[in-house]
Parts: structure tokens; sequence; C-alpha cells
């Protein structure tokens, strides 16, 4: 996984001999990259067998992994098929959405960003 580096301004310190404080050096910490989810859209004209098929190609899902996620893209209206860096997130969702073009399904994916829950 790719980290993105955090530089923090040095502090200045107080230097109770001297009328200049001194500038401490910077910190630098790895921060992680934003992440984001591939969504599947419910429609109500694109086949299950072939969002399953879209599941275990693009997302490299199991047979009943990908089911499942259909099922919840059937009945709850989307379903999260990966978690991924933003660059990866929409050439995931791109190559889904024209392999589904090409096929002749209005089937959509979609990408969101994930909520933050780090505890620092």
């Amino acid at each position: 996984m790719f980290y993105m580096l955090e530089i923090i301004a040095g502090q200045k310190s107080d230097d109770s001999e001297s009328e200049l404080g001194t500038i401490t050096e910077p910190v630098i910490r790895p921060k992680k990259p934003s992440m984001y989810q591939v969504v599947l859209l419910n429609d109500d004209y694109t086949p299950m067998e072939f969002v399953v098929e879209i599941i275990e190609e693009f997302f490299y899902k199991t047979r009943d992994v990908a089911t499942r996620i259909m099922l919840k893209v059937h009945t709850e209206g989307k379903g999260i098929c990966g978690v991924f860096t933003q660059d990866v997130a929409e050439t995931k969702a791109a190559l889904v959405n024209q392999h589904a073009q090409d096929s002749k399904h209005p089937l959509m994916c979609q990408v969101e960003p994930v909520e933050d829950n780090e505890e620092d």
C-alpha cells in the first residue's frame, strides 16, 4: 500500500537563556491515502447472472461472494464490490461501466469515498 507523507511544521521552543527561540526539525509522518468504495447500482434490466460475472471478473470474488453482493444490489439498490485507493477505484468503475455498455446492459458502477474511522 502506498502512503502519502504529512509534514508537520517545526515548533518554536522557548529558550529562557536567549531572546531567540530555536526552530525544531519538521516532523514527517506517513499518511494513509483516502479510500474509495466501488458500488454497483440496481436496475430493472441487467440479468443477475451478468452482474455476478462482472463481480467475479473485475473484483476477483468467488461465485458465492459475488452472488451475495448481487443479491444486495438487487434488494437494497446498491452493493459494495470493493474498497481501493481513488485511482484504482475509478479505473475499476470505468472498466465495469464500459463492459456493461459494450454488452448492451444499463448496469452502472460508481465510486464513493469511504468515511475515515481512524483512531489516532
